[in-house]
């Protein structure tokens, strides 16, 4: 029994003295400072002209006919000579889209220019 009331006297004191030895190692000196940068030299800057306007290109430019007829308004849109979509807004009622189907002279009627394409999102952080 002494020996063990010896041994637990003697442990704390000699984690008390390892802390200190730990503690008591100098730290490294801090690295030098670099010199200086020189102020930069104040030279004149040569004339650079602005970028150029970028021209629009009148054929890429949407070209949007109107055209009223009975109870409906009905705006069609050509890209180059293509019909891009035909937008038909009836007197009673929501307006709604005609888009190409493509290869055929068909059209898909939609309700909005929305493609539909929904990204999944999910929460992983609140606070």
């Amino acid at each position: 029994m002494n020996r063990l009331h010896a041994l637990s006297r003697i442990a704390p004191a000699a984690l008390v003295f390892a802390a200190s030895l730990a503690l008591a190692q100098t730290a490294s000196p801090p690295p030098k400072q670099p010199p200086p940068l020189p102020p930069p030299a104040l030279e004149p800057l040569p004339n650079i002209p602005p970028p150029p306007e970028i021209a629009a290109d009148p054929d890429l430019e949407p070209q949007v006919t109107i055209s009223r007829r009975e109870g409906e308004t009905v705006e069609e849109a050509r890209v180059a000579g293509k019909v891009v979509w035909i937008k038909v807004t009836p007197r009673h009622g929501n307006a709604y889209y005609l888009i190409p189907d493509g290869g055929a002279n068909t059209y898909i009627r939609r309700d909005s220019l929305d493609s539909g394409l929904k990204v999944p999102m999910w929460v992983i952080f609140t606070f």
